[in-house]
């Protein structure tokens, strides 16, 4: 048997239906792990550059107003995003043509702006962790995928030297479990880079959570110190 004939390519071409069908299954698997690897590391990367950018110039402006029309620039930043929904919420208490009585009653209302905070929160985190749950079930199946595919090629392999009359030699045996554990290795190349993003984005998820429970506290803060303000004024 040549050399050329031991090659991935020509194991997989001449291997059986079930051990090819698998090694497809394990491709595809492998083209979308990658996919959304990819997809997700730009998200992830610029979330961080954006929302680091804007809690910087938050605290540097503290003014509501600019803030919010620099979140309004800001598309993938979660905490420019929570930080717009509360600021909306914030406006409605004190629309023009609020009755006397009712207008900036932050202190009544400051309820309303966490729940407000704590939807968007939500919503950010769902947004996140979209597809990355896709990476931990490919990191703990092609595994077993591909263990299976190896099983199958490994018993027709030995069906075949069943079959066989005379004395069989290891150079006949050889080709039927290589391609047999071509699936095992197939398996094995899907789901470790799979289980690396999962782990990778998963961190990375929890530290922007981290981000926005903590700049939400500071704005919850920040708004109950102002209706304190307004009340000794009052």
């Amino acid at each position: 048997m040549s050399p050329e004939d031991l090659s991935i390519i020509a194991m997989v071409r001449s291997a059986g239906p079930m051990v090819q069908f698998v090694i497809y299954l394990l491709l595809a698997f492998s083209m979308a792990t990658w996919a959304i690897i990819f997809m997700k590391f730009v998200y992830m990367r610029r979330a961080f550059k954006e929302s680091a950018f804007f809690i910087e110039y938050f605290w540097k402006t503290r003014d509501f107003s600019n803030s919010f029309a620099r979140a309004k620039e800001l598309n993938h930043s979660p905490v420019a995003r929570i930080f717009r929904n509360a600021y909306m919420e914030l406006k409605k208490m004190n629309r023009p043509g609020t009755p006397p009585e009712s207008a900036v009653d932050l202190a009544a209302n400051v309820e309303n702006i966490k729940r407000t905070l704590g939807r968007s929160r939500n919503m950010e985190s769902i947004r996140m962790i979209q597809l990355v749950p896709f990476l931990a079930t490919t990191g703990n199946i092609a595994p077993f995928i591909g263990l299976f595919g190896t099983v199958w090629g490994i018993m027709n392999a030995f069906r075949a030297i069943a079959v066989q009359t005379g004395t069989t030699s290891l150079s006949a045996v050889a080709p039927g479990v290589s391609e047999a554990l071509v699936a095992t290795a197939a398996g094995l190349a899907v789901a470790i880079p799979a289980v690396v993003g999962f782990n990778y984005f998963s961190q990375k998820i929890r530290i922007i959570e981290s981000e926005m429970e903590s700049f939400s506290n500071d704005f919850i803060s920040i708004v109950e110190s102002e209706s304190r303000r307004q009340e000794s004024r009052e």
